[in-house]
């Protein structure tokens, strides 16, 4: 039993791409402790099973009994318990997904969200550290296009623009989402959650275009086109005043942002007086 699962646990570690160094990291081991396995000299600890198989990604048949689908389930509740307050109190939604992963480690979907709750530029390290874990382990796209982007990010807060510039590389460009495709073309609560999503991702990018253009203008010396700018942004902002709120997020998009308002309408104000 112990050369088969040592065996398994060296197949996965390849189909994957990566080093046994990679794989003791997330499982909170030893690269030495990864090697005896895999050469059969020791098993792993019956705790690190269901973590070796959450890790992998693998069913029931391929690693003893394990319940993918039940972990997976688990795995969600962790998240969306996170979710409901990480805007609000982010120093709990990091414990509830450090716990999380105690139970899981190296499972991607938890350690993208932890990605969401690390302050940077405070532990901007940290996080690429993470980032790199994931675009070198990860079986899923979204999670890895993810990661470099949250990479840039950490990279931009530190002021290494050579090395955001390079992350930024990595990321495709595209002109359609997944999302935007399922609102446009499922239909019923599919297309209802997709729609809503969409809606919520598209008006932040537009709110924050129109404050990064704003930048721009007045780092030229276009006062008046920066002022239509943030004008536009709060307009936009203040139309989502009597939005619907939905449970896939925490308020709508003018409670999260309605707190710039001030902000903009101040900078606005001592454009004016230039």
């Amino acid at each position: 039993m112990k050369i088969k699962l040592g065996e398994k646990i060296r197949e996965l570690r390849k189909n994957k791409g990566i080093s046994q160094e990679v794989l003791a990291a997330a499982l909170g081991v030893t690269f030495q402790s990864v090697s005896k396995w895999e050469n059969g000299a020791t098993m792993p600890d019956v705790t690190l099973i269901p973590a070796i198989a959450s890790f992998f990604g693998v069913s029931t048949d391929e690693l003893f009994d394990f319940n993918l689908y039940e972990t997976e389930k688990k795995v969600m509740d962790i998240c969306r318990r996170s979710w409901e307050i990480r805007e609000t109190n982010p120093a709990e939604a990091e414990r509830i997904l450090n716990e999380g992963l105690k139970q899981y480690p190296g499972n991607d979907i938890i350690l993208n969200n932890l990605l969401c709750v690390i302050p940077v530029p405070e532990r901007a390290d940290e996080v690429i550290s993470i980032c790199r874990a994931l675009v070198e382990g990860t079986r899923m796209d979204d999670v890895r296009l993810d990661a470099w982007r949250i990479m840039a990010q950490a990279y931009q807060s530190k002021g290494e623009y050579g090395m955001m510039k390079e992350a930024l590389e990595h990321i495709p460009e595209i002109y359609f989402t997944r999302l935007e495709l399922d609102a446009k073309m499922l239909t019923g609560e599919e297309r209802f959650e997709a729609a809503h999503k969409h809606k919520r991702l598209c008006a932040d990018d537009v709110i924050d275009m129109l404050l990064i253009l704003a930048d721009c203008y007045e780092e030229k010396g276009e006062n008046e086109k920066a002022i239509t700018q943030l004008k536009t942004a709060v307009k936009i902002i203040e139309s989502f005043s009597d939005d619907i709120d939905v449970e896939f997020f925490t308020g709508t998009i003018y409670e999260k942002r309605k707190h710039e308002i001030p902000v903009i309408n101040k900078r606005i104000s001592t454009l004016i007086k230039q």
